[in-house]
């Protein structure tokens, strides 16, 4: 049987505004004609009271194809994280469609696990959130752990994740919905806080991902995660979709705009500085109490 080398659209942003409202009215229910109403005195009463609106992406069209992982760039404000939650149906748009072909799930730094609750207590909760089956959940349970590193240094897995660090928050984060396979996995700086090996790791999972016919979205301001991540690049500058296209060609644009080259790998090195003296003691790091 011959293959079908036909692109798959997976995900379909048809001139999409978001607009945020500081200090907005509520909604209502009703026939279409009191809706229209309802927009026409809203815009009135939004205007009388000096309501903020913050058009934060602007008529941004993209087709994602099955098997892509594409990143977004651009500087802070520009509207990356706000359109990567519309396309996980968090935010609803102002004007223009998004299409999905299948669950999206959406992972961030600021996630929804919970502090006060241990790692290991928090794997069960976000796999099950994810839809998996608590059976699921505790067979993948140890390579979950042991994908995010967090117990190399102690056994913080048993401890509140309110005592981690970003990093090993971030770390368990991914590591959990990287458990699973996705239709659509949108990735918001998850990667930003971990150590190149797991950075590579993450890598080597995000392929695992496309491979499986999945699409990946990544937000990140590292631009070599980016390169090495990523064969497609969405810039956004403003809420506005300023490029789109190969990912080293993008690149190359966005780095002349900005001035900046953070970690590419042509970087030069910055002169060795001589060593300052280092101090004759060192006070002992502070120890984290285990539970009992």
């Amino acid at each position: 049987m011959a293959e079908h080398s036909e692109k798959v659209p997976t995900v379909v942003a048809d001139g999409v505004d978001i607009v945020y409202r500081v200090n907005g009215t509520g909604a209502g229910r009703g026939s279409a004609t009191a809706a229209l109403n309802r927009i026409l005195r809203r815009k009135q009463a939004e205007q009388a009271a000096g309501v903020r609106r913050v058009h934060a992406v602007k008529n941004v069209s993209f087709t994602a194809y099955r098997g892509e992982a594409i990143g977004l760039i651009g500087t802070n404000g520009s509207g990356k994280s706000t359109l990567l939650k519309a396309v996980a149906g968090l935010l609803p748009v102002e004007n223009g469609h998004i299409y999905t072909d299948g669950q999206p799930s959406l992972l961030g730094v600021n996630a929804a696990l919970m502090n006060d609750l241990t790692g290991e207590r928090n794997v069960y909760l976000g796999g099950l959130a994810m839809g998996m089956s608590r059976e699921q959940v505790k067979e993948r349970y140890q390579d979950i752990v042991d994908f995010s590193g967090i117990n190399e240094k102690g056994d913080f897995i048993t401890l509140p994740m309110r005592t981690y660090s970003s990093g090993m928050a971030a770390r368990l984060r991914f590591s959990i919905a990287a458990a699973k396979d996705h239709d659509v996995l949108l990735i918001d700086e998850a990667l930003a806080t971990g150590d190149r090996s797991f950075q590579k790791r993450s890598e080597a999972r995000i392929r695992e991902l496309r491979q499986h016919a999945g699409t990946v979205f990544l937000v990140s301001h590292n631009n070599k995660s980016i390169r090495d991540t990523c064969e497609r690049v969405l810039w956004l500058e403003r809420g506005e979709l300023r490029m789109d296209g190969p990912t080293e060609d993008v690149m190359k644009e966005y780095e002349a705009f900005t001035g900046d080259k953070n970690d590419r790998t042509d970087k030069k090195p910055a002169p060795k500085k001589p060593a300052a003296k280092a101090p004759t003691t060192q006070p002992d790091a502070p120890k984290v109490p285990l539970p009992s």
